[in-house]
């Protein structure tokens, strides 16, 4: 391959590890676990500190994932990758918000938290297709934003013409937009 075809297969390479590592945040999100195990290989690894584990123990922790996160939202950063035939090493900053129930009592209730970060992810390529081999979170900081928002009562006062506007708290509006539905 020339010059300029060993470029394009690089772009196309770092964009196929872009898309794979949206999938699984949109997985995540979701609890979708489709997208989930189209974006890891059975047979990765990860460990996220408070978590570590081969696929199909993080599978098990992450759907249907904890009773007391409600919500997660996680909004990737730049990704920088570096290729080496067909593995690959990336880093991805990632913020992650997390609506957490802390049950009853004086701090009880649902509250947002929010974690900056890093994913640490070893890529292979099978048969033509990119998926995570091993994935190591790294903490860079982390916020406690107090009390969650009640959607019912709209945002900043103005009440919403429809539920759906809240997001995930009243089901998912882009899963009827993707399919045609909305």
């Amino acid at each position: 391959m020339d010059a300029t075809g060993d470029e394009l297969r690089a772009l196309l390479d770092r964009d196929r590890i872009r898309q794979c590592i949206e999938r699984l945040a949109r997985g995540e999100d979701r609890r979708d676990g489709a997208m989930i195990k189209a974006s890891y290989w059975p047979d990765s690894v990860t460990d996220y500190g408070v978590f570590q584990g081969d696929f199909d123990a993080y599978y098990a922790w992450v759907i249907p994932g904890a009773d007391a996160i409600t919500n997660t939202q996680h909004v990737l950063g730049q990704t920088y990758t570096e290729l080496d035939g067909d593995s690959a090493k990336a880093e991805t900053h990632v913020v992650s918000y997390h609506r957490v129930n802390m049950g009853p009592g004086e701090n009880g209730g649902e509250r947002d938290t929010v974690i900056g970060g890093r994913y640490l992810d070893v890529f292979t390529r099978r048969d033509g297709e990119w998926r995570i081999a091993s994935r190591t979170m790294l903490y860079d900081w982390y916020q406690d934003w107090g009390q969650s928002i009640d959607w019912s009562q709209g945002v900043m006062g103005m009440p919403f013409s429809q539920e759906w506007f809240s997001g995930r708290a009243n089901g998912d509006r882009s899963v009827d937009f993707f399919a045609g539905r909305a």
